[in-house]
């Protein structure tokens, strides 16, 4: 299996491209490419400029690697209760691409993660209720809360709850 793991920030040190990252590892017989927002030179969609500039190769580019993959495994970034704008940004130019929703029908895991208590949980609600619209097939969700507390970069989840949560939706999806 080919997962495209997305990190939905476009900080260099995005802690969410890490729990992407980590959420994929724990998939069995899978390759892994990791999506890099922060190494994205996109500039802010309108109209106006994609009649003047035309289509962007970043979003042809991001297209092809959701094309190119059989799952896709993303944590969003949750600014001001919100996607963070490079992330949106992204999305709105490659909806723009003809003939096709944005995640083209493929399956997806969901998730969000914050140093706040709540771990993103605003933006994964309306994730999970707005992206079946742009073609995703969510097959799970999951959010980290606490993320300096909660994770650690080279061992990942160190909350054993926290851990045995993600691993039990790793497992539904990897079984189905």
């Amino acid at each position: 299996m080919h997962i495209l793991a997305i990190g939905g920030s476009n900080s260099a040190n995005s802690i969410n491209r890490q729990l992407a990252q980590f959420a994929a590892s724990l998939f069995e017989n899978s390759t892994v490419t990791i999506y890099d927002l922060s190494k994205i030179d996109i500039p802010l969609f309108s109209v106006q400029l994609e009649n003047e500039i035309g289509m962007q190769p970043a979003a042809r580019y991001f297209a092809n690697e959701i094309d190119q993959s059989d799952l896709i495994v993303i944590s969003l970034a949750e600014n001001n209760g919100s996607y963070n704008a490079g992330f949106k940004n992204l999305i709105d130019w490659t909806s723009r691409l003809k003939d096709r929703k944005v995640w083209n029908d493929k399956p997806m895991l969901l998730m969000a993660t914050s140093p706040g208590g709540r771990g993103g949980a605003t933006v994964l609600e309306t994730a999970v209720a707005y992206f079946p619209r742009m073609g995703a097939d969510i097959k799970g969700s999951f959010t980290l809360p606490k993320f300096y507390e909660n994770f650690d970069p080279i061992e990942g989840i160190i909350d054993q709850e926290l851990l045995h949560e993600l691993e039990t939706v790793v497992r539904k999806i990897g079984d189905k």
